[in-house]
């Protein structure tokens, strides 16, 4: 046993070592014909426009990538979402992806551990497992975990109405292997905001459940330093239908909703912000993506100094992960999305990602495969070792196009940010529908577009084979001949999932549960000014092995749950 936890975490320390060391053997960088290149290009006669708006890498307004030196140094984390079936099916998968040279893992959890359902739960019947992890228990929690070492790993959790849980789970797993909190690294998703707006996971009101969110960053500002306790999301917004403008705006504003809130608690701008990230999507329009993400640094960063007053230039830097867009994998000829694919990882490379995940060809019929993933991992590291990309610092600034479609852009995302003002904010345009009614108008006129030709998405609305079906050609695994395999979840895993969670709490001590879940919904339902910070109560409960679901449960008595109202 011992063995295979020196195996892990030995190939983890050298992919850390690898990405950090990334080409520091060549002392010249030069291309494959042996022409030298420089760490960053500038214009042969700087102004003081070209400064404003540019300047160098690594300084103000950060358009040209938040650090002097970018990928010449380290490459981004390459960080596979995964996540299915038990938490042993995705332990095994995850050291799969080690040993392939991932560097950072980053967990998709199932519907009813993102809705605060236990496995067992009626309710989740029929999705256990199906689209993420199952972790209803801190046992699933260490299984999870099992043999991988949590202190040199870097994790990431997509999870938002239960963040709170995945997160004390997680630093109680850690704990209990003699590991302190304030060394893990990570991040939690924890946008609330963008789930009443576009993904809808949500469980409480909006108001309590922002607080709860506000709740973990607050916590982590002052207990766990290296993690990021948000990552606050444009993917998500974008993928509901969202333009790129859209994706900029809405996601800045729920920035500003969260840091108005962080203030008024009486944190500084500095003692927090530099632990915030972001999350964006990247679809296909190859020039606009990578102007999107050159925009947002300079968005961010005039938000923090100019409006908060930050005077710490590692507050006023955005860090950022990109997911290709899954959205646009079609089920028709899968195989293009390896192409798709890479164009979006490739782009998110030449914007200045610090962590990328790229999809799956598989995604748009199931969950991915082994194969699959490999596939998907390979084009990050192709990117990053064969194509040059990686060798100087912005190389595509300076574009005349480029530099247009940055300014576009950005300003008309302020346009969009001052309109959002008007109305209150976020939480008050969320509230009212506006957020989500513009996402819905933009998805319905893009797909007017495509159905009418005049968007063209390949081997969908033009270049299919013919007598291809509307679907691609799929079988389950281990079916026979196949263009595309679908990965299946087990449902012997399901049950030995179940029958694990009933046996979790026939064992453990059921009045201590009951006496830290009685005491978190006390503390959940006072005053918001006099509550101390859930996350104290939450850890508590967790220790004493209550489940996601009870957990969940407690807090539902608190705060209620939230209905959306339907406008017909």
């Amino acid at each position: 046993m011992q063995r295979r936890v020196e195996d892990v975490r030995d190939l983890t320390q050298r992919a850390f070592s690898n990405a950090s060391k990334h080409e520091t053997q060549q002392k010249v960088f030069e291309t494959d014909s042996g022409i030298p290149v420089a760490e960053t290009y500038l214009p042969q006669i700087p102004d003081e426009l070209y400064k404003s708006k540019l300047g160098k890498p690594g300084e103000y307004p950060f358009t040209r990538g938040i650090y002097p030196t970018m990928y010449r140094e380290r490459l981004w984390t390459m960080r596979q979402y995964t996540g299915f079936g038990s938490a042993k099916d995705t332990n095994i998968r995850f050291k799969y992806l080690l040993r392939e040279g991932q560097t950072g893992l980053s967990v998709a959890f199932d519907l009813p551990t993102q809705l605060g359902l236990d496995s067992d739960s009626p309710l989740a019947e029929g999705e256990v497992g199906k689209v993420g992890v199952a972790i209803s228990s801190l046992e699933n929690m260490a299984t999870l975990f099992s043999e991988i070492p949590i202190d040199h790993v870097s994790t990431s959790m997509t999870i938002n109405s239960t963040a709170s849980t995945m997160l004390a789970m997680y630093l109680t797993v850690a704990e209990s292997r003699g590991i302190k909190r304030s060394v893990l690294r990570g991040t939690t998703q924890n946008d609330i905001l963008k789930e009443y707006a576009a993904r809808n996971t949500y469980i409480y009101p909006p108001e309590d459940s922002f607080h709860l969110c506000v709740d973990i960053i607050e916590f982590c500002a002052k207990e766990m330093p290296k993690w990021h306790p948000i990552s606050i999301s444009g993917y998500h917004i974008r993928e509901a239908g969202a333009s790129a403008v859209q994706e900029l705006a809405f996601t800045f504003a729920n920035a500003i909703e969260y840091v108005n809130a962080l203030v008024s608690r009486g944190l500084s701008i500095d003692s927090f912000c530099r632990q915030l990230s972001f999350f964006f999507a990247c679809r296909n329009d190859f020039f606009e993506e990578i102007a999107k993400f050159r925009a947002a640094r300079r968005i961010w960063s005039r938000i923090v100094k100019e409006r908060f007053g930050s005077t710490d230039e590692e507050s006023m830097k955005l860090k950022y992960h990109v997911q290709t867009s899954g959205e646009t994998l079609t089920a028709q000829q899968p195989e293009n999305n390896v192409v798709r694919v890479a164009i979006q990882a490739l782009a998110a490379v030449l914007g200045g990602a610090q962590s990328i995940h790229t999809n799956s060809k598989d995604e748009a019929l199931g969950l991915p495969t082994e194969e699959a993933v490999r596939t998907a991992l390979r084009t990050q590291q192709i990117i990053a070792e064969e194509t040059g990309v990686t060798r100087t610092v912005d190389p595509m600034g300076g574009s005349y196009y480029l530099e247009y479609l940055t300014d576009e852009l950005e300003a008309r995302a302020q346009e969009e940010l001052e309109k959002i003002e008007r109305i209150g904010g976020a939480l008050d345009a969320i509230k009212s529908g506006y957020v989500q009614r513009e996402i819905q108008k933009n998805a319905y006129s893009y797909q007017k577009q495509v159905d009418a030709g005049l968007k063209i998405v390949v081997g969908v609305n033009k270049y299919r084979g013919e007598g291809e079906r509307e679907q691609g050609t799929i079988t389950r695994l281990g079916s026979g001949n196949a263009r595309i395999k679908i990965h299946s979840i087990s449902q012997k895993s399901v049950a030995l999932q179940i029958k694990g969670l009933k046996r979790f709490k026939e064992t453990r001590d059921n009045t201590l549960v009951l006496n830290a879940l009685s005491k978190l919904e006390i503390e959940a339902s006072r005053n918001r000014e006099s509550r101390r910070n859930l996350m104290y109560p939450i850890i508590d409960a967790v220790r004493a092995k209550a489940t996601t679901g009870e957990v969940s449960t407690a807090l539902r008595k608190a705060f209620g749950e939230y209905r959306p109202i339907i406008e017909i």
